[in-house]
């Protein structure tokens, strides 16, 4: 088995593709080893000292780290992703939930901004998302409110020294375009 690794923007955070679908649909974030005990690979991942956030896209791992070295991190991460789908156990245990599962409960907006939301989320699943997850993370829709657009960042994204640039020049001027009434975009 061979797993490609990539940087992302955030330093912190390394991109791992295992070269198979990692989450068939959803996303799953995990940031302390209570969280990974949902799923028997990221709790594996957690057991390497200096591992602080595991996030499953659909064919890639991101992993963040402390104040650890990549160098001295990155055999036992390569490592606990080989053992693990070479055991050909699940990626995510019978009582997981995965993310975009609850991200659609905590929504909000008025029910007259309705056709808005759509368009933005619309844009930010065809150009923004995948964009994203190019990186290692995620951005999703939280909420709509006074022209503010809220969004949750995630993955590699969450933390990330670039992720206020991204979402202030890369995001928020896209929907500015493309959505007059957007008046600016927020972190949630």
């Amino acid at each position: 088995m061979f797993i490609q690794t990539e940087a992302t923007p955030n330093p912190a955070t390394q991109k791992f593709l295992p070269g198979k679908v990692v989450m068939e649909n959803g996303t799953a974030e995990f940031r302390s080893a209570e969280e990974a005990e949902a799923s028997p690979l990221a709790a594996r991942l957690f057991e390497i000292p200096g591992v602080t956030g595991v996030y499953f896209g659909y064919d890639f791992i991101s992993v963040s780290k402390d104040d650890a070295e990549w160098q001295h991190l990155k055999p036992a991460i390569l490592g606990s992703i080989m053992e693990h789908f070479m055991s050909g156990k699940p990626v995510m245990g019978d009582a997981s939930i995965l993310s975009e599962d609850l991200d659609a409960g905590d929504e909000f907006f008025d029910e007259g901004d309705e056709s808005i939301v759509l368009t933005i989320k619309e844009l930010l699943e065809t150009r923004v998302r995948p964009a994203v997850a190019q990186d290692g993370g995620d951005i999703t829709f939280r909420g709509f409110k006074d022209g503010k657009v809220y969004l949750n960042m995630k993955g590699s994204c969450a933390g990330c020294p670039s992720s206020t640039a991204t979402l202030k020049h890369g995001v928020q001027n896209l929907l500015r375009h493309f959505v007059p009434e957007v008046q600016e975009v927020i972190a949630a």
